[in-house]
């Protein structure tokens, strides 16, 4: 008889999987392919090594990213405590070839130990550098609204069909040549009247790609004085007018080195900055135009017309040689001027990956230079 006890209502135990948290896994490929359509890889530089550098063997699935500037032995360490299953590193951990992987060198250390805990490694490097939004569009936005325009711009990916040039000639190709033209990889034949031309004759455009050009005029040369009346015409993919290199930033109001300084310190939390002053200028000295680049920006920054160049480092020579152009010059150490970037960059992929990988920034990552 119940009378009037309470019925307790039959619970899962805590084992139960009812009780389990959620666990979002996404798949490393799929992973992958997110971040490369959020900084393709095309706009790196060609020196680079970007993309996948470690992949565990497959299947991997990945629910922690941990992102920062540096991959060290101290920062590796902290993605296996966390149960990170991918870890992206800005610089690529893995620059020059590896020979060897062995327990002597601590960058060979960290790819064997990221594959014993499963841990993939990635890194975008130049391409964020590049990217709208990327590292130096944040860098660039130190001292306050601006317009800001790349120093060096980037071209279009690719072109349609992924053609790099055309080859024009007339349609006085034997039979065997056109078939062995249209055959070529890479390729496209289109022939288009002439209707200036009372016989109504045709011209041939060859489309291809850079590897296919010289197997076309070679087969092209197998008939005598073909080859010297074919017109090349090399395209050139147009300019993304807000992805490139570097960064030249029209301030919205002009402002003093000296209050540039103290914006800079703010914008990158440091207590300290080099500067070198521009021939003629004093701290009071306004500043209309910054050019910024992150990282070492000498080869983007040199002949640059501003009034201010923002940058990780720069060589000796160098600051004197934009010191006697009149360029004032702060140096801030080189991962000093790309680390913030990563808490932006952190909710561009947790937005881009839709909330199915926890992506978090390292707390262990530093420059290793301090001022003492």
């Amino acid at each position: 008889m119940l009378g009037s006890r309470w019925i307790r209502p039959l619970l899962p135990s805590p084992s139960s999987h009812l009780w389990s948290p959620v666990r979002h896994l996404m798949d490393l490929r799929s992973v992958v392919s997110h971040l490369k359509a959020l900084a393709p890889l095309a706009l790196a530089e060609s020196w680079d090594n970007v993309g996948l550098l470690v992949e565990p063997s497959p299947p991997h699935q990945v629910q922690k990213l941990l992102l920062t500037n540096d991959l060290t032995e101290e920062v590796l360490e902290e993605a296996v405590g966390m149960g990170a299953n991918m870890v992206l590193s800005y610089h690529p951990p893995v620059f020059k070839a590896l020979k060897r992987l062995t327990a002597g060198h601590w960058k060979e250390r960290l790819v064997v130990k990221a594959l014993e805990n499963r841990l993939a490694i990635y890194s975008p490097h130049t391409a964020c550098d590049a990217l709208s939004n990327g590292v130096n569009d944040w860098l660039g936005r130190a001292l306050g609204p601006c317009v800001s325009v790349p120093i060096r711009t980037c071209t279009s990916l690719s072109h349609p069909g992924g053609y790099d040039h055309i080859l024009k000639f007339g349609r006085d190709v034997s039979e065997t040549i056109l078939p062995r033209l249209q055959s070529l990889l890479d390729t496209r034949v289109r022939t288009y009247p002439l209707m200036s031309d009372p016989e109504d004759s045709a011209h041939i455009h060859l489309s291809c790609s850079r590897d296919a050009l010289l197997q076309a005029l070679a087969i092209l040369s197998e008939k005598p004085g073909l080859r010297d009346s074919v017109e090349i015409i090399a395209l050139q993919k147009p300019p993304l007018l807000d992805t490139g290199m570097g960064r030249l930033c029209t301030l919205s109001e002009p402002v003093s080195i000296s209050a540039a300084v103290d914006r800079v310190k703010r914008h990158l939390g440091l207590a300290h900055l080099r500067l070198a002053l521009g021939k003629g200028k004093t701290l009071e000295s306004s500043v209309n135009v910054m050019a910024v680049c992150a990282g070492s920006g000498s080869s983007i920054l040199s002949g640059v017309p501003a009034d201010l160049y923002l940058t990780g480092e720069m060589s000796h020579h160098e600051v004197l040689d934009a010191v006697a152009e009149g360029h004032s010059v702060i140096l801030c150490e080189h991962s000093n001027s790309e680390r913030g970037y990563l808490q932006e960059l952190r909710g561009q992929i947790a937005e881009r990956l839709e909330g199915q990988v926890e992506v978090v920034v390292s707390k262990k990552d530093r420059d290793p230079l301090l001022v003492v």
